[in-house]
């Protein structure tokens, strides 16, 4: 069904269900007010409530797509909140216990399986709010972008699905022509995208800069630029970066860093000493060695023009597939060229070897011929076998531990 026809059922389906659900409530009060009615009807009555209250759960989860109108180049922020996905699923069991179901959430880019490469999601608990943040890109400027966000219960494994759909929109002076990113070691990510943290740290920095525009342009955690998970002991933080634009030059106590002292301290792992600290210091930690000035008026462009020569393939135009009336090829002569040789091969060595097994043995004739009669470890000595006459009997020759010796194979007889 489509998405409209679902909402149109979901509006006069709704009112209809919650009307016939009154009756219900008004109707199960006349039972309990009514004497001599019967248990049996009553839990009937509340079973079937129990029905309708369920399958206006499953309406009510389809709400209309989201609009957000944000700007190319200007830090998106967009937080999903647990709260507004909590009326999604059914209530406790039990009435007057607080819903604090664990809530987690996946968002991928309508028709594919991962977000934009612009586009970042962070969640630490299943009890905490989701934030989808980043930096739109010039190239998707006009281009509506449908996010499919879905929100897992974990308690009752029931899933609720909304759309935001981000219009990104054309910035008038983008981008800004100074860009200054700071590294602050004591907050993560879902604590600076946070609106009152975020202003704080853009007013401390308007106080050092005195620009007439400034914009929060991206923020990135440090475990994203290679950076390692900190140990859960002094509540350690992961680190961020955040880039902000201004469209007026540093000031003086940004350039601090780049004096030949300063620098010197920073290789030498020693903080550098910077006058405008002190405006920071009371909220945000900020690793001066790792700041990054950029000056986009003063960035030469590295295009250069193509020159076809050698290594360069000429233009061949427009690629044009094959015909689809293609004549066809038998392939059954190629089968038996591939099957027969080998087939061939494999029979001749077969004949060659049972020529070499079965027609050239020599007999036993010549074995015998070859062979002595007594071995070279066998001897032959005279045993009387009865009066006057001898017998020759076989010894063998034995060695035990290196010592010659003589054992009689058969015993003589009549002795």
């Amino acid at each position: 069904m489509p998405l409209a026809g679902v909402r149109r059922l979901h509006g006069a389906g709704g009112r209809r269900m919650q009307r016939r659900r009154r009756r219900l409530e008004e109707r199960g009060a006349m039972q309990r007010c009514t004497p001599g009615s019967r248990p049996q009807s009553r839990r009937s009555g509340g079973a079937f409530t129990t029905l309708l209250l369920t399958v206006y759960t499953i309406l009510s989860k389809v709400h209309s797509d989201r609009n957000v109108y944000p700007s190319a180049g200007v830090l998106f922020v967009h937080v999903l909140e647990r709260e507004y996905f909590k009326g999604e699923f059914p209530p406790y069991p039990k009435p007057g216990e607080i819903s604090n179901d664990p809530i987690t959430f996946n968002t991928n880019l309508m028709g594919y399986p991962d977000r934009p490469g612009w586009l970042r999601y962070i969640q630490r608990t299943p009890y905490s709010d989701g934030v989808l943040y980043g930096s739109p890109t010039i190239e998707n400027v006009g281009k509506p972008t449908i996010i499919e966000i879905t929100a897992y219960n974990r308690r009752t494994f029931e899933t609720a699905r909304h759309n935001l759909i981000i219009n990104i929109m054309s910035a008038e002076d983008f981008p800004l022509p100074y860009q200054a990113e700071f590294f602050i070691k004591n907050m993560n990510v879902e604590e600076m995208l946070a609106s009152e943290v975020l202003g704080d740290f853009l007013g401390a920095v308007k106080n050092v800069w005195q620009p007439e525009r400034l914009n929060a342009i991206n923020i990135t955690s440090a475990l994203d630029r290679g950076g390692r998970v900190p140990l859960p002991i002094n509540d350690m933080k992961e680190g961020v970066y955040v880039m902000v634009g201004a469209d007026v030059p540093f000031s003086s106590c940004l350039r601090e860093v780049e004096n030949p002292q300063n620098q010197l301290r920073c290789s030498q792992e020693m903080e550098p000493v910077i006058t405008c600290d002190k405006k920071f210091r009371t909220q945000f930690n900020i690793d001066w060695c790792k700041i990054s000035l950029v000056d986009k008026t003063k960035q030469v462009s590295t295009y250069q023009e193509v020159i076809r020569g050698e290594g360069i393939l000429p233009d061949g135009g427009e690629y044009k597939p094959p015909s689809d009336t293609l004549k066809s090829r038998d392939y059954y002569s190629d089968f038996l060229i591939t099957l027969a040789v080998p087939s061939a091969v494999a029979l001749v060595l077969f004949l060659i070897l049972a020529y070499i097994m079965c027609c050239r043995r020599e007999g036993v004739e010549k074995r015998n011929m070859q062979t002595p009669e007594i071995l070279p470890h066998q001897t032959q000595i005279p045993q009387q076998q009865t009066a006057g006459e001898f017998r020759m009997t076989t010894f063998q020759r034995f060695e035990v531990n290196g010592i010659p010796e003589e054992r009689k194979l058969t015993e003589a007889m009549n002795l």
